[in-house]
Order: structure tokens, then sequence, then C-alpha cells
């Protein structure tokens, strides 16, 4: 009677220590959102021009879906939210506070979005064909 009372008793501990560290780690996620700029250089787009920012804004975009796509994905296997963390978490921080600090310098130098670029309009058969050589010279 004493074992199974101390077994339960090691089961209902394990189940509490399990949860305690699941609130931990979803306490991190939510810490980590709002100190992405100090992993940011304040003063790195500072001489940035607004065709400058809007390169590195999208780059930065581009680097944050990436990265969430990859932390979706190790969640999805087996301690997927651990691997996720140690893997991803440090450098989706970072990108995130880049991609703050680039979004308050593109406000600050009040910059547009450029119009999508048109793509050039198709070459026309005739100037597609090499013009024949026009020497006298007979080729052999």
């Amino acid at each position: 009677m004493a074992a199974s009372f101390s077994s339960s008793l090691r089961g209902v501990g394990a189940l509490f220590a399990l949860l305690a560290a699941g609130l931990a780690l979803s306490g991190c996620a939510s810490v980590s959102e709002t100190i992405a700029p100090a992993f940011a250089d304040p003063a790195k787009y500072e001489l940035y021009d607004c065709k400058q920012l809007e390169t590195e804004r999208k780059g930065l975009a581009k680097r944050t879906d990436d990265l969430r796509a990859l932390m979706q994905k190790a969640e999805t296997g087996t301690g997927g939210a651990v691997v996720s963390e140690l893997a991803y978490r440090n450098d989706y921080v970072a990108v995130r506070g880049q991609a703050q600090m680039a979004e308050d310098a593109w406000r600050r130098n009040r910059c547009r979005e450029s119009p999508p670029e048109e793509p050039p309009p198709p070459a026309s058969p005739a100037a597609a064909a090499k013009p024949a050589a026009k020497s006298g010279k007979a080729a052999r």
C-alpha cells in the first residue's frame, strides 16, 4: 500500500514538474517578443536612404517569414518546442529587432514604397533575328 502511494506521489510530482516547465517556456516566448529591439543596433539604419531601407525591409521580412516557418516545422516533431526555441528563437528575435529598427528609420525618413517595376515589353521576332554580315568576303 505504501509503495503504490509513493509511486502515485512521484507521478503527480513529475506531472507538476512538466506543467511548470511548460509555463516557463511559454513565458519566455512572450518576453522575447517585447525585447526584440534589444538585439539590434539602433544606429545601423541611420545613414540608409529610402531605397536601401526598402531593400533591407523586404529582406528582413523574408528572413522573418523563413524563420517562422522553420520554427513551426520544428514544433511538429517530438520535442519540437524545445528544438524550435534552441535552434531558431534567438535568430528570430534578432531579425525582428532589426526589422523594427529599419521600420522606425523608414517612418523617420518619410519613405514610401516604390511602385512595382513593369516587365520589359516582349521582343519582336524581327528584332531577335541577327542581320547578315555585310562584308564582301564570302564565308568559307
